[in-house]
């Protein structure tokens, strides 16, 4: 995790884009924002990421939610806290076909709101929703997540 906070908005795309599980799903990170708030990721239809019907794999619609949250928090919250996955749920709501997509978004506020309830309480545990689309803006699945904040403990 240490690492991740040192690498560059560039450093991560390109890590991401090139990361085995995501290679293999199928799955593109089309764009982190500069401010880390916002991320955009892809991901088409191809022989090797479809079930025997001919739809998106629901593993990969969920790997492609995955760790995004969890990344969001972590660069804009700063060194001084620990970000953790606690508990995810996907909902699929239509088969996925062709190219989908999601976006995963916190706005600045929120964040905000995030390190002030660690701070005073010395946990939080935030809550996102993120929108699996397809090409006609149809959602194919909800993904919940629930992440844990805590403070990092201060070495002696």
């Amino acid at each position: 995790m240490a690492l991740v906070r040192k690498l560059s908005r560039k450093q991560i795309e390109l890590g991401l884009r090139l990361y085995p599980p995501f290679l293999g799903a199928g799955i593109w990170v089309q764009r982190i924002a500069d401010d880390f708030l916002s991320v955009d990721v892809r991901m088409r239809l191809r022989f090797w990421n479809k079930t025997g019907v001919g739809t998106h794999f629901g593993g990969s619609l969920y790997a492609m939610c995955d760790p995004f949250f969890m990344l969001i928090l972590m660069k804009t919250l700063g060194p001084d806290y620990l970000v953790w996955d606690k508990a995810a749920a996907i909902r699929f709501k239509k088969p996925g076909r062709g190219t989908v997509s999601a976006t995963f978004r916190v706005s600045r506020e929120r964040v905000d709101q995030i390190r002030a309830e660690t701070d005073l309480h010395g946990r939080s545990e935030p809550q996102f929703q993120a929108l699996v689309k397809d090409a006609d803006d149809n959602v194919i699945a909800e993904v919940d997540k629930v992440l844990l904040v805590r403070k990092k403990e201060k070495s002696a």
